[in-house]
């Protein structure tokens, strides 16, 4: 996996997370009180199927390589993906998104536990800073089940981006992806058929919609933060919280209120200053390599 400059990696991460807020638009879509497990079913059946033909020629031999890895990961990915239908349809897109928004602060501890990466102290004030960002969106007197649904899925979205290092290198993104679907189908097929509804194949477009535009996102952090410490982009992550702003007002009439305002500062400025640093710091490196 090539190296990319951080300036890049977190580009990239911005344009992921934005469309990553057109899937949880989609998902805001769905009736409250219809079957939450076939729908994430309905997802995980349509990744399989957009994916394969990417990986028909994909080696065979390291199909499975790694594979208690991938197993890992898949479940964590349908834990999160599970909570964060039942977050998104109990809350409004841009307080539910400012909730996910905590994975990069949870990202840093569990970078530094599993694969002993250097906390730079810019790093360590931006998750801070982006954190207290969180909470005066979310205003803790105003915690929830759904609230803590969105918290879950925050800590899943953090530990399958920090698990993504423990993935064989040579595999490529569609291939991880794929498997990530693939393994979590059983646990997610025996979820419906206990939740005991009547099928409705009518949510297949929108899982469809949604899965496309989270597989981007997917795509996207496999390729990242393989190939940059997730201690120096995970702030990235934070940006996205604009666009769910954004469409919660032109989508759902959400009307953000001074506390969202400033809660997004607090998250969003950070993010800006730490890119600078980062830009100057790689300037020096280039000057001192000369």
């Amino acid at each position: 996996m090539p190296k990319i400059s951080v300036g890049l990696a977190m580009t990239l991460l911005v344009i992921g997370n934005i469309i990553a807020v057109f899937s949880d638009a989609l998902i805001k879509t769905l009736s409250a009180d219809g079957p939450v497990y076939q729908f994430v079913l309905f997802r995980q059946l349509t990744a399989v199927l957009i994916l394969l033909p990417f990986c028909l020629f994909t080696n065979k031999k390291d199909l499975f390589a790694g594979l208690q890895w991938h197993v890992l990961r898949g479940h964590i990915w349908l834990l999160g993906a599970i909570l964060m239908v039942i977050a998104l349809n109990a809350m409004p897109l841009a307080t539910a998104n400012a909730i996910f928004y905590a994975a990069p602060l949870i990202m840093l501890p569990l970078a530094m536990l599993l694969f002993q990466e250097t906390l730079t102290k810019q790093s360590i004030w931006v998750a801070i800073l982006g954190f207290i960002g969180v909470l005066i969106v979310v205003k803790p007197t105003h915690i929830n089940w759904a609230a803590i649904a969105a918290l879950i899925v925050a800590i899943t979205l953090a530990a399958n981006n920090v698990l993504i290092r423990k993935l064989p290198k040579y595999q490529n993104v569609f291939h991880v992806l794929l498997l990530t679907n693939l393994v979590g189908i059983p646990v997610a097929l025996s979820l419906a058929l206990w939740e005991n509804k009547p099928w409705d194949w009518t949510p297949m477009l929108t899982a469809t919609g949604s899965t496309t535009f989270i597989l981007i996102y997917a795509g996207i952090c496999v390729f990242v933060y393989r190939a940059v410490d997730a201690s120096k982009v995970a702030s990235a992550e934070y940006s996205g919280l604009l666009g769910a702003v954004t469409v919660g007002i032109l989508w759902f009439d959400e009307m953000p209120d001074l506390s969202m305002i400033i809660g997004t500062a607090f998250i969003i400025m950070p993010l800006i200053w730490l890119a600078k640093v980062e830009a100057k710091n790689k300037r020096l490196a280039a000057l001192i390599e000369e």
